[in-house]
């Protein structure tokens, strides 16, 4: 699978050293950048669009949870690299997809690559074109449909039946209006990308509602969409204003 990377890591030696491991092991993957401190990374990630971070914990100027506060709207798929294993927790809460430490072993660098593969491939890659156009083509009845991968083949779900979508690392768990679930191995990047932007809206970094079962809006728990299962789900600071705007236009 092609994909673009950024490494931001202030040890020469490392860096050029993790580039050449990638460059073996994923010889599809482009290394847009390699940069030595955080506001270098930033402006490059903000400048080139990386699909994939590989990220250093202590950098001058900016440390590696600094950097992606700053790059927040990108939800990049992250792999920290670091000497500090104190950080691991952190780097984990922060829904990194690997955490390497220094000197990174061989062995780890191909879990995380195959991670990455795995998560980009399923970010970047599509439905059979037969199933995808025709639920792409507004007159067809699997429009209002969406597909999901299971074991034993692919689930599909009416949009009127999906209440919320939930993220859980690189899963994503569905939630019906009959109470039951339904969990893909798809990213939720991979739903807000395909959803019908009119009925799916994201609030958060790990919440899609349906907006046809929005049923008000709470500030008594913090602000929380209210859906008419008697979900609450949050609305993040940087996603409230379109979301009270969206609602003002109903």
């Amino acid at each position: 699978m092609n994909a673009t990377a950024l490494i931001a890591e202030d040890e020469d030696l490392l860096r050029a050293g993790l580039q050449a491991e990638l460059a073996r092991l994923w010889p599809a993957l482009r290394i847009v950048a390699s940069v030595a401190h955080g506001a270098a990374a930033v402006e490059q990630a903000l400048a080139l669009r990386p699909q994939v971070l590989f990220l250093d914990i202590k950098m001058p100027g900016e440390d590696g949870f600094a950097l992606l506060a700053s790059i927040a709207d990108m939800d990049l798929p992250v792999v920290f690299v670091t000497a500090y294993d104190e950080y691991a927790l952190k780097a984990f809460q922060q829904n990194a997809l690997d955490y390497l430490e220094k000197p990174v072993d061989i062995d780890a660098l191909q879990r995380a690559v195959k991670k990455l593969l795995r998560q980009t491939d399923e970010i970047g890659g599509h439905q059979p074109s037969a199933i995808a156009a025709l639920m792409k083509d507004p007159s067809s009845p699997l429009s209002s449909r969406v597909a999901v991968p299971g074991r034993d083949g692919l689930v599909l779900l009416k949009h009127e039946d999906i209440i919320y979508l939930e993220a859980n690392d690189s899963y994503t768990t569905i939630h019906l209006k009959d109470g039951k679930r339904s969990v893909s191995s798809k990213h939720i990047r991979v739903f807000e990308t395909n959803l019908d932007p009119k009925t799916f809206f994201r609030v958060h970094k790990s919440y899609i509602i349906n907006l046809a079962h929005l049923k008000g809006f709470s500030r008594i728990e913090g602000n929380m969409a209210v859906l008419d299962s008697g979900a609450l789900i949050p609305v993040s600071r940087r996603r409230l204003p379109d979301f009270l705007g969206l609602i003002n236009t109903f």
